[in-house]
């Protein structure tokens, strides 16, 4: 297939797609282990409430992560070195070798489905089998926090997602998923969308799940609402999903004056107060519910804590928590086109969009230490006590239950 008559961008020669997608995934996974390192030296134990623990024989659960990134990373190097090896950076070789990362893929499969001995297996098939019932929307009762916690960075993977649809699109049409400028139209009106709405349709699902055991439970109204809630944060971001879809396939549009329906400039408008509402909720919902913090309450006033933050508080200078809500409002608006399948201002920047795709996978790294340090405090609060662990394996109570 010949190359559109356009520049071509240097990360699109070197860094294809199918690459970009898988990087940002390993990404994920070592900020992940930065998480669990972190909060390992502050003392925060995660492992109570993931339901996950090790005998003491065992080292602690960030350098098993760690020796697992160590290999999907020295999966993709290899494999990267020698497309760039057999490629030059030349667009026909590019776009011919699509068979390289195809492999790639298949090998970090196989190194999570395979089970190669006892090398990290338990953990490895526990991840597979929340993966498992996170797509589908459930939530194990007592792996509340782990299902949650997985949903919501699945959320800041999205347009990944949507990114890995296209890829599939593109290879199963014969445009090569390698191809220096990729085919966004591939999928972009129907199947990116519906990709892209999976986390939120999960987590709404998990929401409203939340709600009506809260309610068999006999829990107050308050209590109850605030799943509702939650889910009405998860459910705007579909209006910004099905708004960038219409104006991706032209759907209700109306081509002149004469014809009925909406005009573009009608629909973008729409896009952008969608996208405003999304984000400002989201923001709010970070901030106020997840972390527990008062900067957007009328408590944010008070003698007994620093301004806006909370009388309680793990992570010992305040200047980490206003840091954290700083970035986390401008990351948030910066992603602000995170939902949009058609991104039309980037559409030539494929660097751009992987650019902010990084920025969110970077934001939900800061959110993590965060709603883990709340959930932690609250269940200390609460008189929490961790279970204790299996004399043998170290596996807790609901292991069974998966």
């Amino acid at each position: 297939m010949e190359l559109p008559d356009a520049p071509l961008e240097p990360i699109s020669l070197w860094l294809p797609l199918p690459y970009r997608v898988i990087l940002l995934f390993i990404i994920g996974l070592w900020l992940f282990s930065f998480n669990l390192h972190y909060l390992h030296l502050v003392r925060i134990d995660i492992g109570p409430f993931l339901r996950y623990t090790r005998s003491p024989s065992e080292p602690p659960l960030h350098r098993s992560v760690y020796q697992l990134n160590l290999l999907l990373t020295f999966l993709f190097t290899s494999n990267l070195f020698l497309f760039w090896f057999l490629t030059g950076g030349r667009p026909d070789d590019v776009q011919r070798w699509e068979l390289l990362p195809l492999l790639l893929f298949m090998a970090i499969a196989a190194t999570f489905l395979m089970p190669i001995g006892s090398w990290h297996k338990r953990g490895r098939f526990r991840f597979l089998r929340m993966c498992r019932r996170v797509f589908t929307g459930g939530l194990d009762s007592d792996l509340r926090f782990a299902d949650v916690l997985l949903a919501d960075v699945l959320t800041s993977y999205a347009k990944v997602l949507g990114d890995v649809a296209m890829v599939v699109c593109m290879f199963w049409t014969g445009y090569s998923s390698t191809h220096p400028m990729p085919n966004r139209s591939c999928g972009g009106a129907l199947l990116v969308p519906a990709v892209i709405s999976i986390p939120y349709i999960c987590r709404l699902r998990q929401c409203l799940i939340e709600y009506f055991r809260a309610s068999s439970k006999g829990l107050t109204s308050a209590e109850r609402r605030v799943h509702l809630f939650n889910a009405c944060k998860y459910a705007s971001a579909f209006p910004v999903i099905i708004i960038g879809a219409m104006q991706r396939g032209n759907y209700f549009i109306a081509t002149s004056d004469e014809e009925e329906g909406i005009t573009r400039e009608e629909l973008t408008h729409g896009w952008y107060i969608a996208v405003l509402l999304n984000s400002l909720f989201a923001f709010y919902w970070d901030v106020t519910r997840d972390w527990n913090l008062t900067l957007l309450t009328s408590s944010r006033s008070s003698t007994e804590y620093p301004y806006g933050l909370r009388k309680t508080r793990h992570y010992v200078a305040p200047e980490f928590y206003y840091v954290a809500i700083a970035l986390d409002f401008l990351l948030r608006f910066a992603w602000s086109v995170k939902l949009s399948p058609h991104l039309d201002f980037l559409n030539e920047m494929e660097g751009g969009i992987f650019a902010l795709e990084l920025l969110e996978i970077f934001r939900r790294w800061i959110w993590v230490f965060f709603r883990v340090e709340r959930e932690w405090i609250s269940s200390r609060e609460a008189g929490f006590k961790p279970l204790q662990q299996a004399e043998e394996g170290g596996i807790m109570m609901s292991e069974m239950r998966e």
